[in-house]
């Protein structure tokens, strides 16, 4: 099964934002990136808009051919944005504002009332709705209870144990991450993976069938400097096709 690649645009708004420019354009990358390839563009736009701004959404909704995954908190203030905005998919992360990038997966228990509400306004409005969470049964099983119709992985810790000498909590993480894909599976969730992900480490991910699809950002952005966004989005779709086909 092909995977659907969805890339994560923030840091070209990062890089905008530093010196107060027009440019680089987050909206022209984004569709840089669909004609290199991309099934989709993720953007989060955050409580303290430190890369991604309310017209940016806006303008990607207005541009984009493919699907907008609009990543958010699960606050009043966000889901009266997603409302009027109605992106393709809303995933809901955790946030902090001291956190440089997202960090773990969303307290789903914790959460529950207000990521109720975000499924109730998705579900009128006809939104996909996802929760980005660690690979835990618990969070799962809680995820599917909520009646969303897909999952985020958390492979930060996967990408942590992909530095030399942690050969054993890679093989461990690989498989808490398969356990979580497949109880995800059997229990009718699409699952998604992402966090930290490159075009050298996303092929251990790839060979977990039910994951279906990924959501990178960072390295591409980062890659990009060397290689052009077009080129960087091509490398990568290759690194997941190589991986997925020899599963």
């Amino acid at each position: 099964m092909s995977v659907r690649l969805h890339i994560n645009i923030d840091h070209v708004a990062t890089v905008r934002n530093a010196r107060g420019t027009r440019y680089p354009d987050p909206v022209f990358a984004a569709q840089s990136c669909e004609a290199a390839g991309a099934d989709g563009i993720t953007a989060h736009l955050r409580e303290d808009r430190r890369h991604i701004r309310d017209e940016d959404v806006e303008r990607l909704r207005a541009a984009l051919t493919s699907h907008l995954n609009l990543e958010m908190a699960a606050t009043d203030d966000m889901r009266a944005i997603a409302e009027r905005i109605v992106p393709d998919t809303i995933t809901l992360v955790p946030e902090r504002r001291e956190e440089r990038t997202t960090e773990g997966g969303l307290d789903v228990a914790a959460q529950k009332k207000a990521i109720e509400a975000c499924v109730a306004m998705a579900t009128r409005k006809s939104i996909k709705m996802s929760l980005f969470i660690a690979p835990e049964e618990d969070a799962v099983k809680l995820s599917h209870a909520l009646g969303v119709q897909q999952i985020e992985l958390h492979t930060g810790e996967y990408c942590h144990a992909c530095a030399p000498g942690a050969e054993q909590a890679r093989r461990a993480e690989l498989a808490r991450i398969r356990r979580a894909a497949e109880l995800a599976a059997s229990l009718g969730l699409e699952v998604a993976a992402g966090h930290g992900l490159t075009r050298h480490n996303v092929g251990p991910i790839m060979e977990i069938a039910p994951i279906v699809e990924v959501n990178i950002g960072h390295s591409v952005i980062a890659d990009a400097i060397f290689l052009g966004i077009g080129e960087a989005v091509r490398e990568l779709r290759e690194a997941i096709e190589r991986a997925r086909s020899s599963r």
